[in-house]
């Protein structure tokens, strides 16, 4: 075997471990990462505890560059095992894997950034390929099209709410104005209306008088229909759309780093690359 075949097949069995979550010594890689993961966050938080971080600050410490070297050599990897790291370094889970992976580097040189590794808490969104829930990750993605399709109609709720609150704001302010009750310009009145509206309730500016108790009651009331507008919309676009089939497929293509295709696919749908011509 030349020299050149050893190292694709190299390559390829790392390719295999880090990035596919259907073989066994994949998914246990990427198990074995999560649990790394959730370490390296819990280390963070009990570092944030004075207590803790005063009496094992130096174990702390070691155990978490002990992590940030691990994700460094992942990162790498990760790099090398594919034909165009790009692909990778400019997708969104190679940008989170950077990003989770300097905060420690950075914090030798600027103080104050240490606690940024809580950052790695994003890499946990893998564990969609690992449990087999990409149908979910399709679910969201029909999700953000009927909300893309639907954006119209909202704007003109929004508009409508908007509208809506500065009236009630203005009414509120001429019948709470001569009352100690908070409501002591037009602008405040709105955020009240705003808070009241969307049944949030802070409490910090309450009506006195029995009419602005009566406004605010129609307006609790309101707000429980209001909230139900969108909720309908985009529901509405969801069962207008075509169902499609979601692949459970987590395959990631070697060429062009692409993970998800259809079941039994032979060839990427992104870029072409037939799967196993390595």
């Amino acid at each position: 075997m030349s020299k050149s075949n050893r190292s694709e097949n190299w390559r390829k069995k790392i390719h295999d471990i880090i990035y596919e979550a259907d073989t066994p010594s994949g998914k246990l890689f990427d198990v074995l990462l999560l649990i790394v993961i959730l370490i390296s966050i819990l280390l963070v938080m009990l570092e944030s505890v004075e207590s803790i971080e005063s009496e094992y600050a130096a174990i702390l410490n070691i155990s978490e560059w002990v992590i940030t070297i691990l994700f460094s050599i992942e990162y790498i990897l990760r790099i090398i095992s594919v034909k165009n790291p790009k692909t990778y370094i400019f997708s969104f889970y190679g940008i989170i894997d950077l990003l989770s992976t300097i905060p420690k580097y950075i914090s030798l040189f600027v103080l104050g950034t240490h606690s940024l590794i809580a950052i790695r808490a994003l890499r946990l969104l893998r564990v969609f390929r690992i449990l087999k829930l990409t149908r979910f990750i399709g679910e969201s993605a029909n999700f953000g099209k009927a909300l893309k399709r639907s954006r119209a109609k909202i704007a003109v709720f929004l508009s409508f709410v908007i509208v809506l609150c500065v009236i009630l704001g203005t009414v509120m302010y001429l019948v709470e104005s001569e009352q100690d009750s908070g409501f002591t310009s037009i602008p405040r009145s709105v955020y009240w209306a705003i808070v009241t509206l969307t049944t949030v309730g802070y409490g910090d500016i309450a009506p006195m008088t029995a009419l602005g108790q009566f406004i605010a009651s129609l307006i609790m009331i309101l707000g429980y229909g209001i909230i139900a507008v969108p909720t309908g919309i985009v529901t509405s676009e969801m069962t207008r759309s075509e169902k499609k089939l979601i692949p459970n497929n987590t395959q990631a293509c070697t060429n062009c780093n692409e993970a998800y295709h259809q079941d039994n696919a032979e060839y990427c749908h992104k870029c072409g690359h037939k799967f196993g011509d390595e």
